[in-house]
């Protein structure tokens, strides 16, 4: 990875940091039903740790389409959600799309919907806020949105998508860091490539 993507910092404290669920804050199940198969990334708890101590407020902002494809029920997300809750939280907002992506829904990713949503809920504007996801359509859900992006690469991440990006980072404690405003240079590799 380029470091001159780990250079970009913003000269404000975000208000909110929203984050993307499977492959960014926990490792991605597919369609994940089962609870205990809920395994945070490393660097989570000490991530989202350092946004609490900042007095940032925390969001999480997932596509779920197993609902929309009858993979599975809301209570089943519910649950999961209610585990990463247990383990990292708790998140001041939680905003889920279980349509299908042929639904054309506003608020399935890469449309600005459930950033957007998130943002009314916590009371605060679009670009005071950092979205960190691990593939494009996050990526552009945030700049829909008007909120900052940073994309923590992982091996489903499309190296397109790592070009575009508006920042990256090499893991979730690094992109936290970014967007505090801190040196990125010493942090510890977690879940990139």
């Amino acid at each position: 990875m380029e470091k001159a993507r780990l250079d970009q910092s913003w000269a404000t404290t975000p208000a909110a940091v929203l984050f993307d669920r499977d492959g960014t804050l926990v490792h991605d199940v597919p369609y994940n039903r089962d609870p205990q198969m809920v395994s945070p990334v490393p660097g989570a708890s000490e991530a989202l740790g350092r946004l609490r101590a900042a007095g940032v407020r925390t969001g999480v902002v997932t596509n779920q389409s197993g609902i929309g494809r009858g993979l599975m029920g809301s209570v089943d997300v519910y649950r999961v959600n209610r585990r990463v809750d247990e383990l990292l939280g708790p998140f001041d907002v939680w905003r889920v799309c279980p349509h299908h992506p042929e639904q054309g829904c506003r608020c399935r990713k890469p449309r600005p919907g459930l950033v957007l949503s998130a943002c009314r809920a916590l009371r605060v504007a679009p670009e005071d806020v950092v979205v960190v996801g691990d593939i494009g359509t996050d990526m552009e859900a945030a700049g829909r949105a008007g909120a900052r992006g940073i994309l923590v690469p992982t091996p489903v991440t499309l190296p397109e998508e790592v070009e575009a990006a508006p920042a990256v980072a090499p893991d979730l404690l690094s992109a936290v860091m970014l967007a505090l405003g801190e040196s990125v240079e010493s942090a510890p590799a977690g879940n990139g490539p």
